[in-house]
C-alpha cells in the first residue's frame, strides 16, 4: 500500500478545511471497508486519508419532527440492523441492513460510507431507494438534501460536489399500511455482492387494490435502478398472480444489467424478472 498521511478532525468544519486544503488527493474514510480494499489493490492511491470517526455529530439514529427516520452517516450496519426504533420506524429497513454481507463487516462499514461508494449490487440502496430516502450534503456554510434515487449518477459515482459530506440519511414515515421487503439472490457465499436484489414497497387500500408499491433493484445497471414502468402496471389495480407476472415481466425490460462473474446480461436481466416476482409474492401472497 502507498504511504499517505492520516489526519482525523474532530468537526466537520476541520474536516472541510482539510478537504479544500488537499482536494484531489484526499479521501474520506468511514468504516474503511471498501476504501483500504481500493487502496490494497492500488485502484485508489490518495496522499492524504481523512477519518471521520472522531465527528460525533455523524452519528446517532433518531425521530425528527414530522415522524420521520434521520440516520448519521458514521452508523453502522449493524446498529441500523439491532435498533429498536429502526425496527419501530420500519422494521423491513433494520432487515435489509441484516441481510449485508457478515457481521464483520456489518459491525464496521457504515450506511454514509456505502452510499458514498457506490457499488451498484451494495444491499442499502435499492430499500432507500423505495423509501424516497434523502442524502444530507454539507459543505462549509451550505447544507442539502439529494433524493436516494437521484444520488448515484453511474458506477462508483455519486452526486457530491467537491467539499461536500454525507452528514446523514433521512426516510420519511411510510404511510400506515405500508408493506415491505428485501430480496437477494447470492451467487456463493453471504458476504458476496448479489447477482440481482429487489426491495419492494406495496399499500392496498381497503378494497385490496394497490394504492401504492415501491421497486428498486441493485446489480442490473451501473446504479440502483427503481422499476417505475412496472410499478404503474401494478398501482391503482388488484394485485393477482397475472398482475405480478406481467409487472416482473416488464423489470426485465427496465433492467441494463453488466456482465460479470455473477452472470450474462441476459440471465441477469432473467433473475431480475425471477426475483421481482418472489418480492411481490413475498408482500401480497396471490
Amino acid at each position: 500500500m502507498q504511504a499517505f498521511d492520516y489526519l482525523e478532525p474532530s468537526s466537520l468544519d476541520e474536516a472541510f478545511d482539510l478537504l479544500a486544503r488537499y482536494g484531489h488527493d484526499a479521501h474520506m474514510l468511514a468504516g474503511g471497508t471498501a476504501l483500504v480494499l481500493l487502496m490494497r489493490l492500488g485502484l485508489v492511491l490518495p496522499s492524504y486519508v481523512i477519518g471521520l470517526r472522531r465527528i460525533e455529530g455523524l452519528r446517532g439514529i433518531g425521530i425528527s419532527k414530522d415522524g420521520g427516520l434521520e440516520i448519521g452517516a458514521l452508523v453502522t450496519h449493524a446498529e441500523i440492523e439491532r435498533s429498536a426504533l429502526v425496527q419501530r420506524f420500519f422494521a423491513p429497513l433494520a432487515e435489509t441492513f441484516g441481510h449485508i454481507a457478515t457481521v464483520r463487516i456489518r459491525n464496521q462499514a457504515t450506511v454514509g460510507g456505502n452510499l458514498v461508494h457506490a457499488d451498484p449490487a451494495s444491499d442499502p440502496p435499492p430499500m432507500l431507494i423505495a423509501l424516497d430516502a434523502e442524502i444530507v450534503a454539507a459543505r462549509r456554510g451550505a447544507t442539502r438534501t439529494i433524493l436516494a434515487a437521484d444520488f448515484f449518477r453511474d458506477y462508483f459515482e455519486v452526486a457530491l460536489e467537491p467539499g461536500e459530506i454525507v452528514t446523514a440519511i433521512r426516510i420519511p414515515p411510510p404511510a400506515t399500511g405500508t408493506l415491505g421487503t428485501y430480496v437477494k439472490f447470492l451467487p456463493a457465499s453471504k458476504d458476496d455482492f448479489a447477482t440481482v436484489s429487489v426491495a419492494a414497497t406495496v399499500r392496498l387500500d381497503s378494497s385490496g387494490e394497490c394504492e401504492d408499491v415501491r421497486l428498486a433493484l441493485g446489480a442490473v445497471a451501473t446504479t440502483p435502478l427503481r422499476a417505475r414502468r412496472a410499478e404503474e402496471a401494478l398501482r391503482g389495480k388488484r394485485i393477482t398472480r397475472e398482475a405480478v407476472d406481467a409487472a416482473a415481466s416488464i423489470v426485465g425490460q427496465e433492467v441494463d444489467p453488466l456482465e460479470d462473474a455473477r452472470g450474462s446480461a441476459s440471465y441477469k436481466r432473467e433473475m431480475a424478472s425471477v426475483w421481482t416476482r418472489r418480492a411481490l409474492l413475498q408482500l401480497v401472497p396471490v
